[in-house]
């Protein structure tokens, strides 16, 4: 009998079990995948640490969680500077005095926020969707050419319908700074994502392909408490209805050039190319291997967005109010679930950075464990 079944193994699960194990407790973890780290999940192409699920940046203000994370891994300098590519014009990401200079000719940060104010003008009162809050932060040039196109694709839906709060953290610099994160602590795990988590599950039992879902009686009885991963409405065998999600779909492609597009992220935002953006994995680690070689090739990952169906992966929660309310719902019936604990993005059905995952479940085990 185990003190815990952790099911998932990824960053969430990852951390509690480290926790749990450093405290004495008993613990296994399962994932139905065939690999450990959840959506990190990083494996090696061509010499290059491929993410897998998507592009991770690790990056964080909360000084506890940096000191925390890296334990188990020396991360390196990557700073996060996509470029935005509308038809063929190439902008910087996140919004500053390059892109203003790009797009309106302006060169001090006075001519930028005047026409950013000039173009805001009819906005009035409190933005009451996206389309309004983007305005009001950038201006309808650079919503109409950088923003819409990109975030109707992202969430299949048009601006007019998303809620404002989705775009509040959009940064916008009146400086030459091209830093998409203002965060004091940024960077990628050396030897990739997967070796980091592999080395918070340090001598821990982990049993991977095992569908915790359709295996509950047989796993419930081997543990005092579990911690859920999943999908909420998943564990309740979806009784009110599914929450919706919206999932991605990744194209690779191993190319026989050392540099395809020379950025790690390049944002398409106009509506009429299919992919949002186009990962080039190996500027995570400034195109080199862990000797401090130039590598030959390069592997490419287009992402296209599109809705959640079941078998699909769930990615970003859709957060709106008929989800939320769903939401509440299911945690009313998790909460009487007297053995089982809901965390992660996905069972508290939340759109979580990394930073904040590793803080909430540093939380949880410091709440169950102390």
């Amino acid at each position: 009998m185990y003190d815990y079944l952790v099911v998932g193994a990824g960053l969430f699960g990852a951390v509690f079990a480290h926790e749990a194990k450093k405290n004495g407790k008993s613990v296994l973890v399962i994932d139905k995948r065939p690999n450990i780290a959840g959506n990190i999940y990083t494996e090696k192409v061509e010499g290059i640490n491929f993410h897998k699920y998507g592009a991770h940046i690790f990056h964080t203000n909360d000084t506890g969680v940096w000191n925390y994370i890296t334990q188990f891994a020396t991360f390196n300098r990557f700073t996060n500077s996509p470029v935005a590519n509308y038809k063929g014009e190439l902008y910087s990401m996140p919004f500053n005095m390059y892109t203003f200079n790009k797009m309106w000719g302006v060169v001090t940060p006075e001519e930028a926020a005047e026409k950013i104010e000039e173009q805001k003008s009819k906005i009035t009162g409190e933005p009451k969707n996206l389309e309004e809050q983007a305005i009001s932060l950038v201006g309808r040039d650079i919503y109409e050419k950088l923003v819409k196109g990109y975030t109707e694709k992202q969430w299949g839906r048009d601006c007019k319908e998303l809620p404002a709060f989705i775009i509040k953290r959009l940064p916008v610099r009146l400086t030459f700074d091209n830093n998409y994160f203002n965060a004091l602590y940024q960077g990628i795990p050396v030897g990739g994502y997967t070796k980091m988590v592999e080395n918070m599950l340090d001598g821990i039992e982990v049993r991977l392909n095992v569908d915790f879902l359709k295996e509950r009686e047989k796993y419930e009885a081997l543990a005092d408490r579990i911690i859920y991963t999943g999908a909420i409405d998943a564990y309740f065998d979806y009784a009110l209805g599914n929450l919706e999600y919206r999932s991605v779909r990744f194209e690779n492609e191993i190319l026989d050039i050392p540099n395809f597009q020379g950025n790690a992220a390049v944002n398409y935002t106009d509506r009429e190319t299919p992919w949002t953006r186009i990962i080039e994995h190996k500027w995570f680690e400034f195109g080199k291997d862990e000797a401090g070689n130039d590598l030959p090739k390069t592997v490419i990952s287009k992402e296209y967005s599109s809705e959640w169906k079941p078998g699909d992966e769930p990615y970003y929660p859709v957060n709106d109010e008929k989800n939320n309310k769903l939401y509440q719902e299911y945690k009313k019936m998790s909460e009487k679930e007297e053995k089982v604990i809901f965390g992660g993005r996905l069972g508290e059905y939340k759109y979580y950075d990394m930073d904040v995952t590793i803080r909430s479940a540093l939380n949880l085990a410091e709440s169950l464990l102390k």
